[in-house]
């Protein structure tokens, strides 16, 4: 059995729920957490220890794995792994790990409050009572039940929104590149030929990779037999935001519902993108949340659970 009296070392260098840290502790780990360290400091310690902890404060590109001598473990508190360079991790023998349990159940509920808003335009009728408008003619929404939902990705976040779609009276067809024969009571695998031909809604459910940036682009989009809505809770970089907005102009595109967006975590945009964004924040069948998906008080909780127990069950 490895002792304990050798203290291991663990960063955290994001904000977290802290649970965690008295069961690392447990585990014989000496725990830093400084959720407001800048880059410059991480570069500069991150040699001396054996786990970091982190969400999406900065890049772990080269440089970072060059500096990290003695790194045994990335933790990444949720389910993307796009701010970390997984192949130099790989090479480098450090373990992976990331936490998409935790906050599946956060993300489906908030699916389901995006599309139920955007069909019934409660954002819009909202804002028009606060202004001392009713209009009920205006607002009139539309049902889920008889539509056919098309999920591209079908990983934990695409899973848990197929289930919470279960009583609404809709078909559910799934569609995941790397993933065959999970088809049941609740979703129909499908080809994405399928999900072009009979789709009324879509919802992204990828990670963001080489292979799925600016794949939701206008040309894919018009590959749909129908005019759909769209709802974006993955990553921004999926669906351009120009393409985006041809397809709504244009008709193509009934609505969109986006958590995410290309340019969220700029912090400054050119002329043309602040333009661009300008559109979506005033296109009334537009619903915008700032990335808050899978961010509720229980999967603060459940994400350092999860975190925990993964790291507990590392050999090293």
């Amino acid at each position: 059995m490895k002792s304990v009296s050798m203290k291991r070392t663990c960063l955290i260098i994001d904000d977290i729920h802290t649970a965690i840290i008295p069961g690392l502790q447990d585990l014989g780990y000496s725990v830093d957490y400084r959720p407001d360290i800048k880059r410059e400091e991480i570069l500069a310690t991150i040699g001396k220890y054996d786990g970091i902890i982190v969400r999406s404060k900065t890049h772990l590109d080269e440089a970072f794995f060059d500096a990290a001598t003695r790194l045994k473990f990335i933790a990444r508190a949720g389910a993307g792994l796009d701010q970390i360079n997984v192949e130099q991790a790989t090479e480098r023998n450090i373990v992976i790990i990331n936490a998409p349990e935790g906050n599946r159940d956060a993300l489906a509920e908030h699916c389901l409050g995006l599309l139920l808003c955007l069909l019934n335009k409660i954002h819009i009728a909202h804002r028009q009572i606060r202004g001392g408008v009713w209009n009920r003619e205006i607002n009139r929404g539309v049902e889920i039940a008889g539509k056919t939902l098309g999920l591209i990705g079908f990983g934990y976040m695409g899973q848990a929104f197929a289930k919470r779609l279960r009583g609404f009276g809709c078909k559910v067809l799934a569609y995941d590149k790397y993933k065959t024969g999970f088809s049941n009571e609740l979703v129909r695998e499908a080809s994405l030929q399928n999900i072009f031909d009979e789709c009324d809604i879509l919802s992204l459910h990828v990670p963001l990779t080489e292979e799925t940036n600016t794949m939701v682009n206008a040309e894919f989009i018009s590959g749909f037999k129908k005019n759909i809505y769209i709802i974006n809770t993955a990553r921004g970089e999926i669906l351009p935001l120009d393409n985006l907005k041809i397809q709504l102009l244009g008709g193509k595109i009934l609505g969109a519902a986006l958590d995410v967006h290309e340019f969220e975590k700029r912090k400054s945009l050119s002329a043309r993108e602040e333009d661009l964004l300008d559109f979506f924040k005033n296109a009334e069948n537009v619903l915008l949340t700032p990335h808050v998906g899978g961010w509720t008080y229980e999967s603060y909780m459940k994400i350092s659970q999860v975190l925990f127990e993964k790291i507990r069950k590392l050999s090293f």
